[in-house]
This record gives C-alpha cells, structure tokens and sequence, in this order.
C-alpha cells in the first residue's frame, strides 16, 4: 500500500504519524511525508513580504518533514519525502495534497484533524474537509489521540449493505491493521416513521401499528443480513468481530457507537453526490465532522 502522509508540522500532523505507527506496515508498503511550501498574499508589501515568508518556509520544511519521519520511524514501511513549492494563487493547499497523492500514485491519504480553536472540537480545519470532501481516494483523518490504557485498536464499520460501504470494507481489509484489532460492524436502520412526534404516538390506529411492527421486523431482518455479509468479508481478515443493529438517524448512530465504544477509527464508505465525482454525502460528511476518533472516508475509485 502507498500512503501520502500531508504533515505542515503542527501537532496535529505529528498526532497522525503516531496514528500510523499502530499499524504494522510491511517493506512492501511505502509511506510518503508531504510537504507543501505556499504562501497566503499580503494587502501591502506583498513582495516583501511574500519572500520573506517563503524564505522562512523554505528553511523550516526539512525540519517539518524530519519531525514526522522520526515518529515514523518504528515502521517497517518504506519512507520518503516529498517538498512542494507554489506561489500565491498557483495552488490551494488542498490542491497541493490532491495533486500529490496523484503524483506519488498512491492509495490512501493520511492527514491530521486540525480542528478550529475556540469553537467545539468536531469542527474541522478548511484543507482537511475540502480534501476528504474532493479526494477520488480513501481519506484517513486522523482525530487527537485520547488517553486511554493500552489495548487493541478498536474499528467500527458502518454498514448499509451498499457498494459504497463494501468498497469501504474492502478497503479496510487491505489495511494491515494489527492482528487482535477489534472490528465493531454498525448497521443503522432509518425509520420511516422517525419524523413522526411522539405527543401523536398513542393516536396511531392498530392497523397502522401492526404495519409499523411488520416493517421493523423486515428492516431488521434485513439488517441481520447486512451485518453477516460484511461479517463474512471481514471474517477473512479481522479474528474478533462483533455485530450491532441500531434504529435511527445513521450519522448520529454512528457517532453515538463510537463514543460509547470509545473506539479509535470510524470506517465509513463515501456515497458521494450525483455528478461530483469525490464528493460527500451527508452520512459520512457528518460523521467525519462529529466523530470523537479518527475517521476512514472509503472512496469506491480508490485504487
């Protein structure tokens, strides 16, 4: 697996490297730290100001790109670097990480969650959301570690049975995730009914009751065969495997799974929108917004 790491040597990239030591990479896999020199235009002395600033960035990056390296350097994977330079307006950050993910051929980019000081912790910082939100690749965004007693890594897959979210376990299985990680398989059932206010409740006639109760008992049964399809797939890679069904919003299911499971990454396929290729929906958009670990955004043009 190629993996471009996109680190500007805050903390948060560095966050993301010691994200990626937890996975036992092989000499066949190769890691690239990217670094993107740009500089943002000044109202006045733009020139002066704009050497001096890529003058300072240019000194720094090596010492950017060392950082990270060092903390990557329990991998077994191979490691290289790669230094990007634009000026002014040639290339937006996120177009700097997109157009080097194509160039370095790889198959999934890796990035911190930058997060927004002073507001909640959810939010995301602008270069992280446009590129999950525009990447053709699997996107792994990487959220503050949390302190927590060492243990297995533990991953939880939503599931709605689409292609989008086989691409997405598809993906994950390709990952060499340490062998005792622990795999939670999430499928949210959407009722029809959940607009419904619940003051109105005990007005529904028993005609329309039993018509509720027969579509839950086939959303669940179809939800059973959601989990045990991907069970099966995940089987062949993942030893412990557990199932869980919820009725709901699936976006705040998911989140609510993974707080209350205190898992380490969300896996998430990406169903995108109708001619924007790369886009988002609104599940995984949200999800990766709000979840309070890592999130793993499966694209199905990933390589």
């Amino acid at each position: 697996m190629r993996i471009l790491l996109a680190t500007d040597g805050s903390e948060y990239s560095d966050n993301a490297a010691r994200f990626l030591t937890r996975i036992n990479w092989s000499p066949q896999d190769s890691i690239t730290v990217f670094h993107a020199i740009y500089a943002l235009p000044f109202p006045e002395d733009r020139k002066f100001h704009f050497d001096t600033l890529q003058s300072v960035k240019k000194e720094l990056a090596p010492r950017i790109l060392d950082s990270a390296v060092a903390i990557l350097k329990p991998v077994q994977a191979g490691i290289s670097v790669d230094i990007s330079e634009f000026s002014p307006g040639e290339c937006a950050p996120d177009e700097c990480i997109l157009n080097a993910a194509r160039s370095s051929n790889a198959n999934l980019i890796a990035m911190g969650a930058r997060g927004i000081k002073g507001i909640a912790s959810a939010f995301l910082g602008s270069v992280t959301r446009v590129v999950t939100a525009h990447s053709s690749l699997p996107v792994l965004v990487i959220k503050r570690d949390k302190k927590r007693s060492p243990g297995p890594l533990k991953i939880l897959f939503a599931s709605d049975g689409s292609t989008y979210a086989r691409a997405a376990g598809e993906f994950l299985s390709s990952i060499p995730f340490p062998d005792n990680a622990e795999v939670t398989i999430l499928h949210v059932i959407a009722s029809g009914f959940s607009d419904l206010p619940e003051r109105f409740a005990l007005e529904i006639s028993d005609q329309i009751r039993e018509t509720v109760a027969s579509a839950r008992t086939r959303d669940f049964a179809e939800s059973e065969r959601t989990l045990e399809e991907a069970k099966t797939s995940l089987g062949k890679k993942f030893r412990a495997i557990s199932i869980l069904s919820k009725a709901g919003d699936p976006s705040t299911e998911i989140v609510s799974a993974a707080a209350s499971g205190d898992m380490d990454v969300i896996v998430v396929g990406c169903r995108g929108l109708r001619g924007m290729q790369g886009m988002m929906g609104s599940v995984s958009k949200n999800v990766l917004i709000h979840a309070p670990c890592s999130v793993l955004i499966g694209k199905t043009c990933g390589k």
